[in-house]
C-alpha cells in the first residue's frame, strides 16, 4: 500500500459545524482518523498537544483567521512540518496566492470535491512522509541540533566565532581490547558505549560531533549556545562515568567486556560551522579548546584520573562541582603551561 494511503491523523478547522461534519465524513471515507476545531485558537492548542499529519484549515474564521493560524504554524519549529491545505468558499485569485506565498501546501474551494480531496490529501501526506524520512536520515548521520539547523537554515560552508566547551572521551586500552577479543564482541561493546554516551551528552544539550573509532568529540555551546556550557559538559562527563560504573558491574557479572574511559574538557573561543566541500562536509569547531581537550584526555592516563579540565572550564563552574588541583602542565604543541584539575564524581 502507498504510504500516503495508510491511515493518518488529520485536523479539520472550520467555524461552521455543517462544513466540519461534511469534510469529516469525506476524510473518514478515505480511511484516516480525524479531529476537529471550530476556531484558530483551538486548532493551535490541539496541534501543540497532539500528533497530526495534516491540517485542513478554513480561511474565514472569528478570533484567528486561517492566514494567522498558517503564519503561526510556519513560525513554530514544532508545527512547521505539518502540511496545511486551505479550504474556503472564496474564489478570488489573491486568496489562493496569499495562502501559497505564506507556505500552504495546497488549496481547496468549498464545497470540497471528494476526488480532489483524495488526490490532494494523498499528495500532501506523501510529501510529508518523504520530508520525515529526509529528517530521519539527516539525524542519523548528524547530531540532533546540527540536523535541526540544516533543516531550518540549509547548508553553507564557513562558520562564526563563539565560545564553547569541548569534551573528548576515549576508551582506554582499546588496541589491546581489539587484539584479544572477537570483533563482534568489540562492536557490541562500542555500540553500547556510544548509546550510553551520546544519549547522555544530548540530554545535557551537547553536540556529539565526531566519532573517531573508540573516541568521541563533543561540543557544548554549538550549534545551540548555552551560557552554562562548561557546567553542562562537566555534569555530562560525571553522569557518563556513573552510568559506565553500573554498566561495567553488569558486564562483569556476565563475563563480558568492560569499558574504562577518560574525559578531557577545555573551554574557549572557536569558529563553529561547516568545513569541507559542497558535496562532502562536516560540522565542526576549530580552535585551541578542541585540541586541548584531546591533550587533557590523554593526560588522564598519566595522572590516573577519569575527568580532567582546564582553568578556563574551572572558572565557569559553580560550587556543586568538586575539583582537585593538579598543577600546571605544558602539553604538546602549547607554549604556555595549562592549569589542570581533576573532577570528583558528585
Amino acid at each position: 500500500m502507498n504510504p500516503a494511503q495508510t491511515s493518518s491523523r488529520l485536523l479539520i478547522v472550520d467555524d461552521n459545524k455543517v462544513n466540519r461534519l461534511l469534510l469529516g465524513r469525506a476524510v473518514e471515507q478515505l480511511g484516516h482518523e480525524l479531529d476537529t476545531a471550530e476556531n484558530g485558537r483551538e486548532a493551535l492548542e490541539k496541534l501543540r498537544t497532539g500528533r497530526f499529519d495534516l491540517m485542513l484549515l478554513d480561511i474565514e474564521m472569528p478570533e484567528m483567521n486561517g492566514y494567522q493560524v498558517l503564519e503561526t504554524c510556519l513560525q513554530n519549529p514544532d508545527l512547521r512540518n505539518i502540511p496545511i491545505i486551505m479550504t474556503t468558499s472564496l474564489e478570488e485569485l489573491e486568496s489562493v496566492v496569499r495562502c501559497i506565498e505564506l507556505g500552504a501546501e495546497d488549496y481547496l474551494n468549498k464545497p470540497v470535491n471528494s476526488i480532489l480531496l483524495r488526490a490532494r490529501v494523498n499528495a500532501c501526506l506523501e510529501k510529508k512522509r518523504l520530508r520525515d524520512e529526509q529528517r530521519r536520515l539527516i539525524r542519523t548521520f548528524a547530531d540532533k541540533d546540527v540536523a535541526d539547523q540544516l533543516i531550518r537554515e540549509g547548508f553553507t560552508l564557513g562558520g562564526k566565532h563563539t565560545v564553547i566547551s569541548s569534551m573528548f572521551c576515549d576508551i582506554r586500552n582499546y588496541t589491546t581490547i581489539t587484539e584479544s577479543n572477537d570483533p563482534q564482541d568489540v562492536i557490541a561493546m562500542i555500540n553500547d558505549y556510544y548509546l550510553l554516551v551520546i544519549d547522555t551528552i544530548q540530554a545535557h544539550g551537547g553536540n556529539a560531533n565526531q566519532m573517531q573509532g573508540d573516541g568521541l568529540m563533543s561540543f557544548f555551546g554549538a550549534p545551540v549556545f548555552y551560557p552554562d556550557h562548561a557546567q553542562r559538559a562537566v555534569k555530562s562527563a560525571i553522569e557518563i562515568q556513573k552510568k559506565l560504573d553500573t554498566y561495567n558491574r553488569e558486564q562483569a557479572e556476565k563475563g563480558r567486556l568492560q569499558i574504562d574511559v577518560g574525559f578531557g574538557i577545555a573551554t574557549g573561543r572557536v569558529v563553529a560551522g561547516y568545513a569541507g566541500t559542497q558535496t562532502r562536509a562536516t560540522y565542526l569547531c576549530v580552535g585551541d579548546p578542541v585540541n586541548l581537550s584531546t591533550r587533557l584526555e590523554a593526560h588522564t592516563k598519566v595522572v590516573h584520573r577519569s575527568i580532567i579540565i582546564d582553568e578556563a572550564t574551572r572558572q565557569e563552574l559553580d560550587d556543586s562541582i568538586a575539583l582537585e588541583p593538579l598543577g600546571e602542565e605544558l602539553f604538546k604543541g602549547k607554549t604556555i603551561p595549562v592549569k589542570v584539575y581533576s573532577v570528583f564524581p558528585a
